[in-house]
């Protein structure tokens, strides 16, 4: 495994994060004991970054982690959860946004309890651009200086933003002061929007984490699931760039993987699985030389969709 430092958090992560996510059921049901053997695994393979969040299943995701770690010396790794959305079920369920600095403040005491750990590595505010951008100004202004006044106390350790849309990331990157900028579905082998981004978070020391390397589903030989707004003709493609690697030889998740996690200036590549096994096989697709004449025509097959916005 390699570590990168995380902008100028001071951070040296792996090149490789745990999401947990998965943790919380929001993929599909979950057996208790596989899931924290799951975040074992990842720790013993050096992965060192997890991130969670109280919307991950209706807090379930934070309940699991917490008894993973129990036993986990809490030097061993850096952790990062999220505030002001919360979502009422371990599926998709009805989500509520609060970023005022007393529903910030609760929600981390109470992320802080289920996870038992009395100090986050890192703090980011949650999907600030859900509802239409209702509550993104909300988050930018009480949210992002509850943040900064957390981080000033010692109660975290670096601020950041978790969310999607490339036109509100320069916003806030060009005008908000944060540590770190958790995107997602930005760079994969079919969308590289992530790369706009890149000279004004390095100039300004922000670091970057790019998670969803699989797209969601996209990337995968079974597909994105049913939610996902991917269309016929989009879903018949992927399919197709499936069926192509298949038939080479290659799983089309080993390079979604290894196209995400290449990148030197992209700090991590974060992934989500509940699951032991995966874990492992991503690790290992990861060390894996990549084969770059099978990336090109991979790439050529998804080019009619290529950096596409998805509304996720």
């Amino acid at each position: 495994m390699r570590y990168n430092l995380l902008g100028n958090t001071g951070l040296s992560v792996s090149t490789l994060s745990f999401g947990a996510s998965s943790l919380g059921g929001v993929f599909h049901e979950i057996d208790e004991k596989k899931a924290i053997e799951a975040v074992h695994v990842a720790l013993s393979l050096g992965i060192n970054y997890i991130d969670v969040a109280p919307a991950y299943g209706g807090t379930l995701a934070e309940t699991i982690l917490g008894k993973a770690l129990k036993e986990v010396p809490r030097n061993t790794y850096f952790i990062s959860t999220k505030v002001g959305k919360n979502t009422n079920s371990n599926a998709y369920g009805s989500d509520t946004f609060n970023y005022s600095e007393e529903g910030i403040r609760r929600s981390l005491d109470e992320s802080s309890k289920r996870i038992g750990v009395d100090y986050f590595d890192l703090v980011l505010l949650h999907d600030i651009e859900y509802n239409n951008r209702q509550h993104t100004d909300w988050a930018l202004n009480e949210g992002i200086q509850t943040l900064n006044v957390l981080k000033s106390e010692g109660r975290i350790g670096a601020t950041g933003i978790g969310m999607y849309p490339v036109d509100l990331w320069k916003e806030v990157l060009e005008s908000c002061v944060i540590d770190v900028a958790l995107t997602h579905n930005l760079y994969c082998i079919h969308d590289t929007r992530l790369l706009s981004l890149l000279p004004i978070a390095k100039k300004r020391g922000v670091g970057i984490i790019n998670a969803s390397p699989f797209a969601s589903g996209l990337l995968t030989s079974k597909g994105a699931p049913s939610w996902h707004p991917a269309n016929t003709f989009q879903r018949a493609l992927f399919a197709k760039a499936a069926a192509f690697c298949k038939k080479n030889g290659v799983d089309i998740s080993t390079l979604a993987l290894q196209f995400s996690a290449q990148n030197p200036e992209i700090t991590t590549t974060m992934f989500s699985s509940a699951n032991a096994e995966t874990i492992k096989q991503n690790v290992n697709w990861f060390l894996e030389p990549i084969n770059f004449e099978l990336l090109q025509k991979l790439q050529e097959i998804l080019a009619p969709i290529s950096n596409q916005n998805w509304n996720y």
